[in-house]
Parts: C-alpha cells; structure tokens; sequence
C-alpha cells in the first residue's frame, strides 16, 4: 500500500524534528548553547528556531494565533538574532518542552486542513500559500538545520549519524587515516593551484 501523500509528508518533518532534538541528548546547557561557528550557530539556538518556524509557518499563515505569543521570539530590530540563541531563562528543558507543544500546534493545523488549503505567509508580503507548500518549506528549512545540528554535535563529541540506532555511514575502522587521506589530497590541489 502505498502511503497518502500528506503521511508521506509529516513523515519526512516529524523525521527533521526528531534529529534537531536527538542533537542536544546528554549534552550540558553550555554545550548546547555554545557557538560553534563565526556566525554564532549553536544547537540550541537551532531548536528555537526550528520552533518559531513551525509556529508562524503553521499558525497564522493560516489563521491560527499561538495560545501564549510571549512565549515566542520574533528578530526585531533592536536584536534580529533573538530566534537564533537561547536567553538566560531558557534553558534546554523548556524550549525542548516548547517545541515539543509546537510540533503539536503544527499537527493540529496539518490534521485539520487539506494539502490545497490556502494562507498567507505575513513575512514574505502577505503571499499565499498551500498547506502543501508550507509543508515542503518547513521540512526542507528543519532537514538543512539537522545537517548543521549533525555537524555542530560531531565538533562537540564525536556523535555522528542519522538516528540514534543507525548512524547511516560506513563503517571505516579508522578515521584519522581516511580523514588525513582527504588532507593529502586536498593538500595536493593546493600546491597545484599555487604551482
């Protein structure tokens, strides 16, 4: 049987969900907090982003209003990476805790419409929109910050894969060898490109 295409979808952004939250498994407040690159991307500023996304995208986009909008944080000019990083006050558990509840709303919003349901996306002029759409966008949006998740962890512990019980790479025995063979070869381009 071959599944409906709506299950197929929730399949797909309930996949990215769960990897941006396996990331901060087992790991301290500060290092999930920590930046890991210059633009300051740390994996829980990525949860909070992932959940403001999924509130707008599948909220009032399509006329529904978050119960407690205070709750939320939306870039304003005089902090435009407010949804990027976590404040004092929250901590992993409740923005873990809230972006579990809003995975919930998003649910409700796709049970409750079909895939051609029309809104408007506010932040891209008012544009409509299928349900189908948002669905697409989100997805994609989240599966791009599971890869950075992926690589961020990685940087922290060595904790590496695509779920916790199946890590979706090869099994390479040793891989400070295969890594220092892509530096030699790497290596080698560069005096090419010098030469």
């Amino acid at each position: 049987m071959v599944d409906a295409p709506k299950d197929v979808l929730k399949d797909y952004l309930q996949g990215a969900r769960d990897v941006l939250l396996w990331k901060l498994e087992g790991l301290s407040e500060r290092d999930v907090r920590l930046p890991r690159t210059p633009t300051g991307t740390n994996l829980l500023g990525l949860v909070k982003h992932a959940l403001n996304t999924e509130v707008i995208y599948f909220g009032p986009t399509f006329g529904r209003e978050w119960p407690t909008p205070d709750e939320l944080v939306s870039p304003d000019e005089q902090d435009p990476l407010a949804g990027w990083y976590a404040t004092e006050a929250e901590t992993t558990d409740r923005l873990v805790d809230l972006y579990r509840r809003a995975q919930a709303f998003a649910d409700e919003t796709i049970e409750a419409l079909p895939l051609d349901a029309v809104g408007h996306v506010a932040h891209w002029g008012g544009t409509a929109v299928t349900l189908h759409e948002v669905m697409v966008h989100t997805t994609a949006d989240l599966q791009r910050h599971a890869g950075h998740a992926d690589i961020l962890r990685e940087q922290i512990d060595g904790t590496v894969g695509l779920l916790p019980q199946h890590s979706n790479l090869p099994d390479v025995a040793d891989w400070s060898a295969h890594t220092a063979r892509l530096t030699d070869l790497a290596d080698r381009f560069a005096i090419a490109d010098h030469g």
